[in-house]
């Protein structure tokens, strides 16, 4: 038996680099499921979840087979599903370990059979067999006879092809960032994108309604269909109306912009591999760090409770997780009232949404600290120093929530134009407020739980159930303490007293500061007394 030719290996080695990294990307995710069975759990609910809805979406294609319409809902679908691709790799970075191709820099591997490697390895997964259920639905939606049948074959390679191309260009070009601590919190934006999208979607759908249906989208889905993948889809409906050479310049521009996709992605790839990691060369930033914190230092107390504030708006802006639950609590707090305005269902009360968004922050307020929480121990010794620390907390929270309340129940009720009740919806916000401060002290000391550092996950395993006791109970606490403002604000409509509502900015914000005191006095001899349970608690994760 000869030994192979230096040819024969050249050409032998492609193929079988690709098929080593296929088989390394189904280690990766079988490894990743005998991590804990909850992982395990969580992928396979996740996996029957897509299935589901990956079924649902195909049996619905398969039902707009001969609509006038179908042609520019599938076009859409496919534009909304190439954002997706090319979006998520920014706000997820940490979904897909095969992403960071800098871990094989070590190895002799040239761009071009490597991009090849990787780009059939990206096949495997949820997502492309999501966008493989999706672009064979819309293929059997669009096409009628056989030259469409074959149009569809190419379509639904390139649509393939293209999504996961893009996912890879995107994450290869922006690697360098999102390894990066500033580039891994772009992250904490998923939550807002989420939620305005939601929204986006919802405002849209009533429009479509009073509009007349999915003839006003029959203009947009005209430009779409030109725009790679969603023209590949588009061909097959060009076929099937006769117009074969329309057809092939559609197919044609979206397999331009995937050869395009992959000479840009193989140039990123070895610029990556070659190019020295400059993340060292910020030397300055910790002096500029050192100048904004002492600029924000002369603003608070020069004290104990100044220094446990300082600390907690630190972590708003540098902890990723912290960051995260605060931006998607902010966007959540002003887009559910303010859309609500515009599509003329809300009510100036939706502004408490705010308040209330803002004020579910103030529960696990130790959790955030995790296993460091053990240096905020060493500082508490008496009741009243865990008074301080939790009343500092409670401030910090206060600064930014009580003028963003003001400002989102302003700009709803200029939206509904009913100024009359702007005090009293103001009233209603900062009650709400205090006892959801008094709520979140008390479950912040009985109730802590860790969040663990990596991973999607804010709830280490097996504390669950001190995540759902903390946040709903607490939340059902602060409603009940919140029953005599919401008495008297009924009493007063009621009645015919409603000119005497503006009675109720006064009353509430004396109530919610009044409660948010006592909840605070209780609360601190709890979190003395507990400092070594807290501390175990939130250190698992």
């Amino acid at each position: 038996m000869t030994a192979p030719t230096a040819d024969e290996r050249q050409t032998a080695r492609p193929s079988h680099l690709t098929a080593t990294f296929v088989r390394l990307k189904l280690s990766l995710l079988r490894n990743g499921l005998r991590q804990s069975a909850g992982r395990r759990a969580a992928y396979l609910a996740s996996v029957v979840l897509t299935l589901l809805f990956a079924a649902l979406q195909l049996l619905g294609l398969i039902v707009l087979r001969g609509n006038e319409h179908a042609a520019t809902l599938v076009v859409l679908l496919a534009a909304v599903l190439a954002l997706g691709w090319t979006f998520m790799p920014l706000f997820f970075p940490s979904g897909d370990e095969t992403l960071d191709a800098t871990r094989l820099v070590m190895l002799p591997l040239r761009p071009r059979p490597l991009v090849r490697a990787l780009l059939v390895s990206s096949l495997v997964g949820i997502g492309p067999l999501f966008t493989l259920c999706l672009a064979a639905g819309s293929v059997v939606a669009l096409a009628h006879g056989t030259a469409a049948v074959l149009t569809g074959l190419a379509a639904l390679a390139l649509t393939l092809l293209t999504c996961v191309a893009l996912a890879r260009t995107v994450a290869s070009a922006n690697l360098r960032l999102l390894s990066s601590r500033k580039g891994r919190d772009l992250a904490v934006l998923s939550g807002l994108v989420i939620a305005v999208g939601i929204q986006v979607v919802n405002f849209g759908a009533q429009s479509l309604g009073r509009a007349g249906g999915l003839d006003a989208l029959d203009p947009v889905a005209a430009v779409v269909r030109w725009i790679p993948p969603a023209s590949a889809l588009a061909a097959v409906d060009s076929v099937s109306q006769g117009s074969y050479g329309t057809g092939l310049l559609q197919l044609a521009l979206c397999a331009a912009l995937l050869a395009a996709l992959i000479a840009y992605w193989q140039r990123s790839l070895t610029r990556l591999m070659t190019t020295p990691d400059g993340s060292t060369l910020q030397a300055a930033e910790p002096t500029r760090a050192r100048a904004r914190a002492h600029g924000l230092s002369r603003f608070l107390p020069a004290d104990r409770t100044g220094t446990v504030m300082e600390r907690t708006l630190r972590y708003v802006w540098r902890e990723p997780k912290t960051k995260a639950a605060w931006v998607t609590s902010l966007a959540i707090g002003l887009i559910v009232p303010l859309f609500n305005a515009l599509q003329g269902t809300g009510s100036v009360y939706f502004a408490c949404f705010a308040a209330g968004m803002l004020g579910i922050l103030m529960y696990n307020q130790f959790g955030q600290d995790s296993s460091a929480f053990w240096m905020v121990a060493q500082t508490i010794s008496t009741p009243r120093d865990a008074y301080t620390e939790l009343r500092a907390r409670g401030l910090a929270l206060a600064v930014i929530t009580i003028p963003y309340s003001v400002l989102v129940t302003t700009l709803t009720t200029a939206v509904i134009g009913d100024w009359r009740t702007l005090p009293e919806a103001l009233g209603l916000s900062f009650a709400l407020l205090g006892a959801m401060l008094a709520t979140g002290f008390w479950c912040s000391a009985r109730f802590p739980y860790s969040i663990p550092q990596e991973g999607y996950k804010n709830v280490a395993p097996g504390q669950a159930g001190l995540a759902w006791i903390s946040i709903f109970g607490g939340m059902l606490a602060a409603t009940l303490l919140c029953a005599p403002i919401l008495a008297f604000t009924i009493w007063l409509h009621a009645a015919g007293h409603a000119p005497l509502a503006w009675l109720l900015l006064p009353i509430g914000t004396v109530y919610g500061w009044a409660v948010a005191r006592l909840g605070l006095h209780f609360s601190a001899p709890v979190a003395a007394a507990r400092l070594p349970e807290i501390l175990v608690a939130v250190s698992k994760g």
